[in-house]
């Protein structure tokens, strides 16, 4: 029996996410980023959809490293203006019942007792339908903004990144006992303090004494989500994961980071399905072919070399400004993205890329592919995706918003039913329950090792 197919929208609290220029497209609406009125839509088309979450993508920090200068990033909106992601999920979850979010947060630069409260105040505003990718930083222009001299190396970021982990997972799952809120109005007690717990956390990085400010929520931990796959990315994502979002310009690029995260889950003594991984992917789709090719020539219209340059400069901290549009790009070791230096030089041998066909590839989508064509023959490629590579599912960036949403809802979704690749309804409960059906985690993920008895 074909597996289902897991759709997430890919978006971002920008002007332009990974459809650079095309904030100038009369259709576009993602110049009203800072408007709630359009996200509160885009939700509501989404669930439309069925869609199971809407990614919302975050970058502290401004992409600096083309030109050695914010000048391009400000001049083409290249992910800046960017707005906080978090505050939009109350408003959206208000207006939709099932449909889920997963939201970009940086550990590098925030304390976790105050992280894991508003983690948890999210996951009780939308009734269980919260998910954390979690992410270390790689702009050095955060670093500075946050009053450090540098940003860390890219593995002394991991070190950070597992010490905070084991700090949130205490607050979020042994500081309240299960039982611990008996909202008793005649005896006068809302929570019974004997089963409330002050944890303790000594670590290299991070230390706390502390109880959790919340109440446990519907998942207590969110899904977790993680977004590297550089060598020391996928481990981590191995045992810290419930969900892995990947990118790869070919199923052949992508299918050996698929195999080698469940390879090290399992090692880790975790099921191989234990994680749900989402390959990035763009698509444009027509009733017909000729319409599919008319949008993408549309579209292409408006797209901007530069801008795109500018974002993967800062991606990959190579300043693509300092190249010849005819130069190969070569493998170097960067404290950025690691993985995305890898993806495009030694991932396929076969391939080099110049800046040209890097601009060219990159301005709609970003480092997935681009499927264009009819519901059909997008299905087509979807299948083959996933055939090939073993993935769960796509995060689907835009190139308009929220048409392209639209265009999958209305006409993508119903050829993939029609194929039994895609649900006909939701399932109920929390996203854990509708992705892994249970609505905590289970052993041996390391959080189930703190919880309290």
């Amino acid at each position: 029996m074909p597996r289902e197919i897991l759709l997430n929208a890919f978006h971002m609290n920008t002007v332009d996410h990974q459809a650079f220029g095309l904030w100038r497209h009369p259709r576009n609406r993602t110049r009203d980023y800072n408007k709630l009125a359009s996200w509160t839509e885009l939700a509501r088309i989404l669930e439309r959809g069925l869609f199971d979450g809407l990614f919302l993508a975050d970058v502290l920090g401004i992409y600096d490293v083309y030109g050695g200068s914010p000048d391009a990033a400000l001049k083409h909106a290249v992910q800046v203006p960017v707005n906080d992601p978090m505050l939009l999920i109350p408003a959206m979850a208000a207006v939709t019942e099932h449909l889920c979010f997963g939201v970009t947060g940086t550990l590098s630069f925030e304390p976790p007792y105050t992280f894991a409260r508003r983690m948890s105040t999210l996951d009780h505003l939308s009734e269980g339908r919260i998910a954390w990718n979690i992410v270390t930083g790689y702009l050095g222009s955060a670093a500075l903004g946050m009053g450090l001299d540098a940003l860390a190396a890219h593995d002394r970021r991991y070190d950070m990144a597992e010490d905070y982990m084991a700090a949130v997972y205490k607050l979020w799952e042994g500081s309240w006992e299960d039982g611990a809120v008996r909202r008793d109005a005649e005896a006068r007690v809302f929570t019974d303090p004997a089963k409330v717990h002050a944890v303790r956390h000594d670590g290299e990085f991070y230390k706390l004494d502390a109880i959790h400010l919340c109440e446990p929520s519907p998942q207590r931990t969110p899904v977790l989500y993680q977004a590297g796959s550089s060598g020391r990315g996928r481990g981590f994502a191995a045992a810290h994961a419930e969900c892995v979002f990947v990118a790869g310009t070919t199923p052949r690029v992508l299918q050996p980071t698929v195999a080698d995260i469940r390879r090290r889950a399992v090692e880790q003594g975790r099921r191989a399905d234990d994680i749900a991984i989402f390959a990035v992917a763009t698509l444009i789709i027509g009733r017909d072919e000729a319409e599919a090719r008319a949008k993408l020539a549309d579209c292409l219209a408006y797209g901007d070399h530069d801008a795109a340059l500018t974002q993967l400069s800062g991606s990959t901290g190579i300043d693509f400004a300092a190249m010849a549009l005819d130069d190969v790009l070569q493998h170097v070791r960067t404290e950025a993205q690691q993985s995305a230096v890898d993806g495009l030089t030694i991932a396929d041998p076969d391939r080099q890329w110049t800046v040209r066909e890097l601009a060219e590839h990159h301005v709609l989508g970003g480092r997935g592919p681009l499927l264009v064509g009819t519901p059909e023959s997008v299905a087509d490629g979807l299948e083959t995706w996933m055939d090939e590579t073993g993935i769960d599912g796509f995060n689907l960036a835009h190139v308009l918003s929220p048409e392209s949403f639209a265009d999958v809802a209305d006409l993508l979704v119903p050829e993939l039913q029609r194929r039994g690749r895609y649900k006909t309804a939701y399932r109920a409960g929390s996203y854990r329950r509708k992705l892994f059906g249970r609505d905590r985690l289970a052993p041996p993920h390391p959080a189930t090792g703190v919880r309290w008895g």
